[in-house]
């Protein structure tokens, strides 16, 4: 073993870290015991033969050996895995160096229990794990439980015959070459099973696939495969998540009668010796075998694109709606959220809310131009259509993860019990029963989001009651049209009743959601950036859009720039309308938040406590509903919302309303002028109404506005 060679290795993996965008995130390495350890991990890509031994070294500072295909002992390449410890599976003597390494804890093992690299990511065949390959199929293999029960075979009979026959300790200790026993019996072995996860797995030419195909001639097809998936994980970027599972304890698994006799015979037993136990340790190798199988599988870093995947393979229907589809995604990550035993990628824990709305991470967009590109999909007028033979025809396995990487990604969630169970039930509803269960769920998430933070940030004689903050649903007549309407800043759903009523009585749906710090006290705004309240406008819209066939976005001064903001996102909304939107502010207090917002960050950095002025004392037109005090920092959001709208409002393709006070003291007429102007648009209307007021959507004249509201709904109805 060379020490040197392993530093050597580290290093080159962190310049190889440098160069590339993968980025590896380590789990549960707490979990490692200070013991001798065989770790079994999965096996997809060359990189782990030689990343993973690096990697548990850092972790525990012990050598780390491993066994290696000897296809892949030639040359330099094979000189080089035999200095950091890679042992061929060739090796004559690989058995009695694993178990003499284990015994002494010299050396950790490192072994992949499917015996080559899974390219299809297929282990699963009628229940039982079952490896597919090139060759054809075959369990996995039971040399890692095997050599685990060998070594503690040994070490319990060192620990036996130490005590009742020192003559036969001694042979065995010379067999093994071992100086003391101390570190043999002050040990135990373990298997520790170890998940490795690749997000995303796109197989594309590289600039490593390129460069080889220029200098080697007739470059096997294996290795152009391996170039073309493996080199655009790194070159492109891909998160890699390692998982560390329970420790298997072995010792339990030597507790069988004949096993125990064996271990105290007083017999000579040599390493290849046969022994009365033997086919009842081969019968515990494969227990041990489908317990860590099962561990190793059971901790996929499940991500979007198992969902993608297994939900398509999984749809009997052939015509795939992509709102639909997108839909059975967004109730599935939220059913997995709540499923404790199932381990997550960081990106599918979080809120997925995007897949009901833009797309922002273009996640849906590129897995259905990937199925496309492959033959899952077909596109014709109507949309897309299912090719279901792309799930269920042989293709050649070195070429699997090009040629068929959904596929590949289903294959890897087919071990994930609770995972498909979801997946099936929810790829078996009726469309309309997906969007009641999507309408209802983010419902009732409104509501516990607002009660959980009403009770968390509530004022004494400062807040207001929870009906004024509470999000309502008016239900019409028709489900044809429904509307998405928003409050402003410092108010609550309370203010945009009286319009929500009346389009209600007009036939249609309304949705009125709470933005995010609204409807609770002043300190709770202060906490919230633009970002939470079009998060909070986007689950908005994806209620009334899983209700309603079309859907008209609308909002009242700040509501009215998150509007045009989700309308200038999502081009399925049939209309939006904007009343009082604050391009342009008029009040002292926007004029130097910014100054003073930056002063605050200031103290917070240099001092953490300082002379701040985090609050500025508000006289609202309606108390009953808005804030008394207003937070500096809501207000700069305001500024960064409509600063990040401005270069979107040419992106308003559909029909546009903006509705201005002449005389308003908080919105300068001159801002919303702007807005409309810039709206890409040629349907749109702008109406000035002689009001010397901001809220004009409450108090004398406001049915005016409610009618022209009414009547830019009505036309596109």
């Amino acid at each position: 073993m060379n020490r040197f060679a392993y530093r050597s290795t580290g290093f080159a993996i962190k310049t190889l870290s440098n160069l590339s965008k993968a980025n590896i995130a380590i789990h549960a390495q707490e979990k490692i015991p200070d013991e001798s350890i065989i770790f079994v991990i999965n096996h997809f890509t060359r990189l782990e033969t030689f990343l993973m031994p690096a990697q548990i070294f850092s972790l525990t500072k012990v050598p780390v050996w491993s066994l290696a295909d000897y296809e892949l002992f030639r040359g330099a390449f094979g000189s080089y895995l035999e200095r950091v410890g890679a042992v061929s599976t060739k090796s004559p003597d690989r058995d009695l160096l694993i178990v003499k390494t284990l015994l002494t804890g010299e050396a950790n093992w490192i072994i992949f229990p499917e015996g080559r690299m899974v390219k299809n990511k297929k282990i699963i065949e009628k229940g039982q794990f079952m490896i597919s390959w090139a060759g054809g199929k075959h369990p996995p293999h039971t040399g890692a439980g095997t050599l685990a029960l060998r070594t503690e075979f040994y070490r319990q009979r060192l620990r036996q015959l130490s005590q009742t026959k020192p003559a036969e300790a001694q042979y065995l200790m010379d067999l093994f070459q071992i100086e003391s026993l101390d570190p043999v019996l002050n040990r135990s072995t373990y298997i520790v099973p170890v998940n490795l996860t690749y997000y995303p797995i796109r197989a594309r030419e590289n600039i490593l696939s390129k460069l080889a195909l220029r200098l080697v001639d007739d470059l096997p097809e294996r290795v152009v495969e391996e170039l073309m998936t493996e080199g655009s994980m790194l070159i492109s970027g891909v998160d890699l998540d390692i998982h560390f599972g329970d420790p298997i304890a072995v010792v339990d698994y030597l507790q069988n009668a004949p096993i125990r006799k064996d271990i105290e015979t007083s017999k000579r037993i040599d390493f290849d010796d046969p022994i009365a136990s033997k086919s009842v340790l081969r019968n515990e190798a494969l227990k041990l075998m489908q317990r860590y199988m099962a561990d190793i599988y059971g901790m996929t870093a499940v991500n979007l694109d198992h969902l993608f995947a297994s939900m398509l393979k999984l749809m009997r229907s052939k015509k795939l709606d992509a709102m639909d589809f997108r839909r059975r995604i967004f109730i599935a990550a939220y059913m997995l959220q709540k499923q404790p035993d199932l381990h997550l990628h960081p990106g599918l824990q979080q809120d997925q809310i995007h897949l009901l709305t833009d797309d922002s991470l273009g996640k849906v967009d590129e897995f259905i131009s990937i199925a496309l590109e492959k033959g899952n999909l077909n596109r014709n007028e109507d949309g897309y259509v299912k090719n279901h033979a792309s799930f269920s025809s042989p293709y050649e396995f070195h070429r699997a993860r090009i040629d068929n990487p959904i596929d590949v990604i289903a294959n890897a969630a087919e071990p994930l019990a609770d995972l498909q169970r979801i997946i099936r039930r929810i790829s078996s509803l009726p469309g309309l029963l997906i969007k009641k269960r999507v309408a209802k769920d983010l419902m009732a998430q409104d509501e516990k989001e607002f009660e959980s933070d009403y009770h968390e940030y509530y004022i004494q004689q400062e807040s207001k009651p929870m009906n004024v903050g509470r999000p309502f649903l008016v239900k019409g007549k028709s489900k044809k049209v429904g509307i998405l309407l928003s409050h402003g800043y410092m108010a609550a759903p309370r203010e945009v009743e009286g319009l929500a009523r009346f389009l209600g009585k007009m036939g249609y749906w309304v949705y009125v959601p709470r933005l995010k710090g609204h409807g609770t006290s002043p300190d709770d705004l202060a906490l919230r950036s633009y970002q939470d309240w079009m998060r909070s406008i986007d689950r908005g819209y994806a209620i009334i859009s899983s209700i309603c066939r079309k859907v008209v976005v609308g909002g009242f001064s700040t509501g009215a720039g998150l509007a045009l903001d989700l309308a200038a996102r999502v081009e399925e909304i049939a209309g939006v309308f904007a009343v009082a939107a604050p391009m342009t502010l008029m009040d002292f207090s926007s004029k130097f938040a910014p100054a003073v917002d930056m002063w605050n960050r200031i103290m917070d950095r240099a001092y953490k406590v300082g002379p701040k002025k985090e609050f500025v004392e508000n006289k609202p037109e309606n108390p009953h509903i808005n804030y008394l005090r207003n937070p500096i920092s809501g207000v700069r959001e305001i500024e960064r919302l409509m600063n990040d709208l401005e270069p979107k409002l040419p992106n308003l393709k559909m029909s546009v309303l903006i509705i201005q006070s002449r005389r308003d003291p908080v919105v300068d007429p001159k801002g919303s002028r702007k807005i409309f102007e810039r709206i890409g648009t040629n349907d749109k209307e702008y109406i000035l109404f002689n009001f010397d007021r901001h809220g004009i959507l409450l108090g004398n004249g406001a049915e005016k506005v409610y009618n022209a509201i009414g009547e830019f709904v009505k036309q596109i109805g």
